[in-house]
């Protein structure tokens, strides 16, 4: 499954709204760190697209969701669980991070 573009406009439905849990990738183009995370976050996707929903949110182009979340450095990744942020990883996380917090 194909990690979705979140915006302002489709959070309700696309996060909130989730019958899975949703992972959250706030980036930025210019932000090296995030450019690391990427290919980890869409393999991440394949690989758990029966237990979660991938999304990213470019801070750049949704600053609103950004701020709304204390979004301070990224990468920042949020887990939504039943339409709640129920926890927070900032910086590089490699794969089995992502696979840990999913599974929790």
């Amino acid at each position: 499954m194909a990690v979705l573009k979140i915006t302002e406009e489709n959070f309700k439905a696309e996060v909130l709204e989730s019958g899975k849990p949703v992972l959250l990738d706030f980036w930025a183009t210019w932000c090296g760190p995030c450019q690391m995370q990427g290919p980890v976050f869409e393999e991440a996707a394949e690989k758990l697209s029966d237990k979660a929903v991938f999304g990213k949110v470019n801070v750049d182009e949704e600053p609103g969701l950004a701020q709304q979340f204390g979004v301070m450095s990224i990468p920042t990744l949020i887990l939504f669980r039943d339409g709640k942020a129920a926890d927070t990883m900032v910086g590089f996380h490699p794969l089995e991070e992502l696979e840990k917090i999913i599974a929790k």
